[in-house]
């Protein structure tokens, strides 16, 4: 079978018009057959998934809807096992990368202990799908801490809770270290991991990382394109998109990412329009948010917490480095502190979402016992 036939229906199914000339070779009955089947097996797909993902419990939860935040909708999902556990928000990274495809497999395990919500952040996901782009002017990071903090607000009021934990990756870890420091009674902690610490400086840690960790496995073909490209700042995307290949490649994380796809073209009640929408939210909010967010140095996020702030990163993350992430949390005053590192690397919340998990719990849950004694709700 022509390649050329599956790619031209799958981008027919998900609405992309595809010029006449791609399509040359592509016979239309073949093209419909292939499309019948993909379809098929699909569905299939997602209705297995819907089943094995569903939550049975009595007293569980399972929501996805629309709320009112900063003025336009923006999309949230809530799932857990159990309405009297503890609400944790998750801010996801990118910018722009949402979780939501594809979490409700990667976060499958929390669900007993925590009621888990994931948020389509503005020009992200289903939200930039409901408003369009016409959003993009007002992606700052100021708007998105607002938007956050009314997320959480929202998240107190519907479900009962005083306080909600508060996780952060990547340029999640940005924003959720600017909330809890702007509203910190909201939160019974912050919790980042993939933590950018120093933007201005993350890049050039990394690349002198990178490069020892390829002279120490005697990877050659690492250590020459790393040392054509030689430390950043770079002119152009090129030296950037030879440390991002690297550090997924030492990382392991070129394989989960592949695997995202599949499990957001297999989500429930996920169309190819959704993961459209994913994929161009993504360069939407970098265009917007990675010029601001290059901006800020480590004295604009390091400083004094009045809430616990915990750091679980990867040990070996070769894009947030956790050298750096380390002196964060060294420099840093809070009520409570600590770093520590679990297997894996900037992406360990997700791939080793079960260690993730168990650091939580330990770390975490001790502090919402407390809060709840002190006269807030369960």
């Amino acid at each position: 079978m022509n390649p050329a036939i599956w790619l031209v229906t799958l981008l027919a199914c998900a609405g992309i018009v595809v010029p006449a000339s791609a399509q040359e070779n592509a016979d239309t009955s073949q093209q419909e057959e292939v499309a019948r089947k993909f379809l098929e097996v699909l569905e299939f797909v997602r209705d297995r998934n819907a089943r094995d993902y569903a939550i049975t419990s009595s007293n569980g939860i399972d929501e996805g809807r629309f709320v009112e935040i900063g003025g336009i909708p923006q999309w949230i999902t809530i799932r857990g096992r159990d309405r009297d556990n503890p609400v944790l928000l998750f801010l996801h990274g990118g910018p722009g990368d949402v979780t939501n495809p594809w979490g409700y497999a990667v976060f499958r395990s929390w669900l007993e202990d925590f009621t888990v919500v994931q948020w389509d952040q503005r020009g992200a996901g289903r939200t930039l799908g409901r408003n369009g782009d016409a959003v993009a002017s007002t992606i700052t990071i100021d708007r998105m801490v607002q938007d956050g903090i009314e997320v959480a607000e929202h998240l107190r009021e519907s479900l009962g809770k005083e306080k909600i934990v508060l996780v952060g990756h990547s340029w999640g870890s940005i924003l959720g270290l600017l909330m809890a420091r702007a509203r910190p009674d909201l939160f019974h902690a912050f919790v980042g991991t993939g933590q950018v610490a120093d933007p201005a400086q993350g890049y050039a840690v990394a690349y002198r990382e990178l490069l020892s960790k390829a002279e120490a496995i005697g990877n050659e073909r690492a250590i020459e394109e790393l040392q054509d490209v030689g430390p950043p700042p770079y002119a152009d995307g090129r030296g950037y998109g030879v440390q991002r290949k690297w550090s997924n490649l030492f990382e392991g994380a070129d394989r989960f990412l592949a695997s995202t796809l599949g499990l957001a073209l297999a989500a429930p009640g996920y169309t190819l329009r959704d993961v459209n929408d994913w994929f161009d939210g993504q360069g939407i909010s970098a265009e917007r948010l990675v010029p601001q967010t290059s901006a800020l140095t480590s004295g604009d996020l390091r400083g004094e917490f009045a809430l616990p702030v915990f750091v679980i990163q990867g040990a070996e993350d070769f894009t947030t480095p956790t050298s750096t992430a380390k002196a964060f949390v060294d420099s840093i005053e809070a009520p409570e502190k600590s770093f520590v590192t679990i297997d894996g690397g900037h992406f360990a919340v997700f791939m080793n979402s079960d260690g993730f998990l168990k650091e939580l719990v330990g770390r975490v849950l001790p502090l919402v016992a407390d809060d709840n004694a002190d006269g807030g709700p369960p």
